[in-house]
C-alpha cells in the first residue's frame, strides 16, 4: 500500500480505536437506538452516537436503513429516476436544526437509466443542534422515501428517539455512524484527488462535459456523480486513463434542463469516487474549460510573441521598487571601484546575469516538478512561506546596516562585488548571488508586465515553461549584459566622492523599507508575536555587530558566532511558530471573505459579484487597493448598485484560492473577476485597475440597476 492509502488507513484505524476505547470505558449499556419501522422491503430507525447529551450543543445521530436483497435507496441526487429520503423534524423537542450528511453512493445502471443510491444498508449521519444545552432531546421524524427493485414503492414512516440529559457517553452505534461519516466526500486532499478541469464539449439537446481529474496514486475504478440545475441529469462517464494512471478524463453526457442551455455558467457539483477515495467540489463549467480565461488571454498569440512579452516584461522589472535597490547596489559597487579593468567589469556583470538566468531556470524546473506531482502552483508563492520571508528579512537588514556603516561583515553583502583579498573566483560567486537575489525579489512586482507570459507558460508543457522563463531571465539581465558587452559604460559613471555616502544612505533606506514590508507580511504569516520575535532577534544581531565595530577585536572574536546563533534562532521561529488559524480581513467595510459557493447563489438572485484576489506581499495588489478599489468614488458607485465585493486573501497558502485561480488559467496575482446575471462565467480584469475598467465590467456583467428601481 502506498503512502496515501497508508495515511488514510491509519486515520480511519485511529478513529476506530478511539471509539472502541470509549465503548470499553462506557459499556454496552450505553446503546441508544430507536425502534425499527418495518415493511416488506426496508426497515428504518434512528440511532445515537451518545447515550446522554451532557453539555454538547450538537449531538451525532444516524438515520439507519436496512434493505432486503435487491432493493435500493436513493442518494440526494438520484439520477434519471427516484427521489431521496426526506425528513420532517418539526415534531421534535429541544431541536433547533438537523443537518443530514450523504455518504458517497453506488451507481445503478438499468435499461440505460443511471441512478445513484445505496443497497443492503446505509446510515445517514445527522448533526442535531440543540435548542437548550444539557436538556433531554426527543427526536420525532416523519420520513418519506422510495425503494426500488424491478418496481419502485414509496413509503412514509415515523422514527423516534429519546436521549437523556445525563452524562455524555459514547454508544455502541458511534462506530457505525463514524464509518458512514467517513464516506461523506471532502475536498479530496486527504485522498490525493484533484479536479483539474471541467469543459463543455458540445451544446444542444444533449450536453457533453469533459472532466479531467488527477491523483497522487494511480486511479483504479474512477467514477463521477454530477449535480446540476434542478431537473438536470447526467449519464455514466466514459473513462480514459493516462498510461501511468495518474490522470483520468471522464466524458459525461447530460440533459433534462428546463431552459435551453448555453455554453457558459453551468453550476456543477462533482463527486469524484475511486473505490474508497472520494472528494466533492462545486464548479462552474465553461465553454472552453475552466482555463478559458487563460486561453482567451493568449488566444492568437504565438510562442514567439509570448517570448517577446517575456523579454520586455523582464527588462521593465529592473525599474520596479523590488529590484531597483539590487541593481543600484551593483552599480554603486562598480563606482566604488572606479578604474577597474574592463575585463574584470565584464566578468562581474556576466556572473550577475548568469545568476538571474539560472534562478529563472531553477524556478521553471521547480514548477515542472511540482506540476508533475499534481500540486497547485503560483507565481510568487514563495512569499507565502515564513522561512523564506525570514531569510529575506535577514539579508536585507544586513545589507542595509552595512550601507549605513554600522559594520563590515563577510556575508552575501560582501560577496556582492567587494574585490580584493578575497580573490577573483570568490568575487564572481558573489556577483552570481547578486543576480539570484534580484530574481527572488522580482516576483511581487511582476504581475502587470509578466501576467500574459507567465500564464501562458504555466498552462503549457515543460519545453514552453523552460523557454519562456529563460527569456524572462534574459530580460531582467539585459542591463547587466549591456555593461558586460560594453564594459567602458562603467567608466562613464560618476567618479567616487562624498556623494556616494548620501547614495549609500538612500539605498540603505530603500532596503530597510523593503525589509519592513516583508515583516508586515510575516505578521500575517506568523501572527504579531511571531513577527515581534523575529524583529527582536534582528535587533540583537545588529547590536552585536555594531558593538563589535565600536569595541574592537576582543568582542569581534565572538560576534560572528553570536550572529550565527541568533540567525539560526530566527530561522527556527519562522519554521516552527504556528500561524494564526485564519487570516483576518482587514479591508474596509463592505468586503466579504471569499466564498466560491456563494458566488452562484448571489448571481442566481440577480446580484453582481466583484472578486479581488490579493496578498500582503503583492505590491501591485496594494497599489490597486490604495488608488482604485478602496477609494471613495468607486466604493460609493459599487454600494449604490449593491455589488457584492469579496476579498480572497492569498497571503498564506489557500487551496481553495489556488484552485480558483487555476480554473481561470491564472497563476499569479492580482486577479480580479466580475460575475453577474449577464456573465455567470465571469469577466476577468487586467492586473492594473482603473475606476473605468471596474465600472465597465460591472455594467457588462449585469448591473443591478433594475433591482434597485424595483
Amino acid at each position: 500500500m502506498n503512502k496515501i492509502s497508508g495515511h488514510v488507513t491509519q486515520s480511519v484505524t485511529l478513529n476506530l480505536l478511539l471509539a472502541i476505547f470509549w465503548l470499553a470505558a462506557s459499556g454496552a449499556a450505553n446503546a441508544v437506538g430507536g425502534d425499527w419501522s418495518h415493511n416488506d422491503h426496508v426497515e428504518m430507525r434512528l440511532v445515537s452516537g451518545v447515550s446522554g447529551v451532557g453539555y454538547m450543543s450538537t449531538i451525532p445521530i444516524g438515520l439507519q436503513f436496512r434493505m432486503k436483497p435487491g432493493w435500493k435507496l436513493y442518494w440526494r441526487t438520484p439520477g434519471n429516476a427516484g427521489f431521496p429520503p426526506r425528513a420532517d423534524w418539526s415534531s421534535s423537542e429541544n431541536v433547533s436544526k438537523v443537518e443530514m450528511e450523504w455518504p458517497a453512493p453506488k451507481r445503478f445502471s438499468i435499461f440505460n437509466l443511471e441512478t445513484l443510491g445505496y443497497e443492503n444498508e446505509v446510515i445517514f449521519p445527522l448533526n442535531v443542534t440543540l435548542t437548550k444545552v444539557g436538556e433531554p432531546v426527543q427526536l420525532d421524524a416523519n420520513i418519506d422515501y422510495l425503494t426500488c427493485k424491478e418496481i419502485c414503492i414509496p413509503y412514509s414512516a415515523t422514527a423516534k428517539l429519546s436521549i437523556g440529559s445525563g452524562r455524555m457517553k459514547v454508544s455502541e452505534f458511534a462506530l457505525e455512524i463514524e464509518k458512514y461519516r467517513a464516506r461523506v466526500p471532502g475536498d479530496g486532499e486527504r485522498h490525493g484527488l484533484r479536479i483539474k478541469d471541467l469543459k463543455v464539449v458540445t451544446i444542444g439537446e444533449v450536453l457533453e462535459l469533459r472532466l479531467v481529474a488527477s491523483s497522487l496514486e494511480p486511479f483504479r475504478v474512477p467514477d463521477a456523480y454530477l449535480e446540476g440545475p434542478e431537473g438536470s441529469y447526467f449519464g455514466k462517464p466514459v473513462i480514459d486513463l493516462s498510461e501511468d494512471g495518474m490522470t483520468a478524463v471522464l466524458e459525461i453526457s447530460g440533459g433534462g434542463f428546463e431552459k435551453p442551455m448555453t455554453a457558459s455558467g453551468i453550476p456543477i457539483t462533482v463527486t469524484l469516487v475511486d473505490g474508497e477515495r472520494i472528494m466533492e467540489e462545486r464548479l462552474i463549467a465553461k465553454p472552453d474549460g475552466l482555463t478559458q480565461a487563460a486561453s482567451n488571454a493568449t488566444n492568437g498569440y504565438s510562442l514567439l510573441v509570448i517570448l517577446l512579452f517575456a523579454l520586455v516584461g523582464g527588462l521593465i522589472l529592473n525599474l520596479m521598487p523590488c529590484v531597483l535597490p539590487v541593481l543600484s547596489l551593483k552599480l554603486l559597487n562598480v563606482v566604488g571601484q572606479g578604474g577597474q579593468d574592463p575585463t574584470h567589469v565584464r566578468h562581474g556583470f556576466i556572473a550577475s546575469a548568469a545568476g538571474i538566468v539560472f534562478s529563472f531556470l531553477l524556478i521553471a524546473g521547480g514548477i515542472i516538478a511540482i506540476r508533475s506531482a499534481g500540486v497547485a502552483i503560483g507565481w510568487g508563492i514563495q512569499f507565502q512561506q515564513p522561512i523564506f520571508l525570514v531569510v529575506m528579512v535577514l539579508i536585507l537588514t544586513l545589507f542595509a546596516c552595512n550601507l549605513f556603516g554600522l559594520f563590515e561583515v563577510l556575508l552575501p553583502g560582501r560577496l556582492m562585488g567587494i574585490v580584493g583579498s578575497v580573490g577573483n573566483a570568490h568575487s564572481l560567486g558573489g556577483q552570481f548571488l547578486t543576480g539570484a537575489f534580484a530574481t527572488l525579489l522580482a516576483t511581487p512586482c511582476s504581475a502587470p508586465f509578466l501576467g500574459t507570459a507567465v500564464g501562458f507558460a504555466l498552462s503549457r508543457g515543460p519545453s514552453e515553461i523552460l523557454s519562456i522563463f529563460f527569456v524572462l531571465g534574459i530580460g531582467l539581465a539585459l542591463p547587466y549584459l549591456a555593461v558586460a558587452a560594453f564594459p567602458r559604460l562603467a567608466s562613464q559613471l560618476p567618479k567616487p566622492g562624498n556623494w556616494m555616502k548620501w547614495l549609500r544612505f538612500i539605498l540603505a533606506l530603500a532596503l530597510i523599507g523593503t525589509a519592513i514590508w516583508l515583516v508586515t507580511v510575516l505578521s500575517v504569516q506568523l501572527g504579531i508575536e511571531g513577527a515581534a520575535s523575529i524583529l527582536a532577534l534582528l535587533a540583537l544581531i545588529v547590536a552585536v555587530l555594531a558593538l563589535k565595530r565600536l569595541h574592537g577585536s576582543r568582542l569581534g572574536q565572538h560576534a560572528g558566532k553570536v550572529t550565527a546563533v541568533l540567525s539560526v534562532a530566527a530561522l527556527f521561529v519562522g519554521a516552527l511558530v504556528t500561524p494564526p488559524s485564519a487570516t483576518i480581513n482587514t479591508r474596509v467595510a463592505g468586503w466579504e471573505n471569499f466564498d466560491e459557493r456563494a458566488i452562484t447563489r448571489y448571481v442566481s438572485v440577480g446580484k453582481t459579484v466583484f472578486i479581488d484576489v490579493t496578498a500582503d506581499w503583492c505590491l501591485t495588489c496594494q497599489a490597486n487597493k490604495k488608488f482604485v478599489l478602496d477609494t471613495s468614488p468607486l466604493t460609493e458607485w459599487l454600494d449604490e448598485r449593491k455589488v457584492v465585493r469579496m476579498v480572497a486573501d492569498w497571503t498564506r497558502p489557500d487551496r481553495e484560492i489556488s484552485n480558483f485561480l487555476e480554473r481561470f488559467g491564472r497563476y499569479g496575482i492580482p486577479f480580479n473577476v466580475v460575475y453577474g446575471p449577464k456573465a455567470p462565467e465571469g469577466i476577468t480584469l487586467p492586473e492594473l485597475l482603473t475606476d473605468a475598467t471596474v465600472m465597465k465590467a460591472v455594467d457588462k456583467a449585469g448591473s443591478t440597476q433594475e433591482m434597485i428601481k424595483k
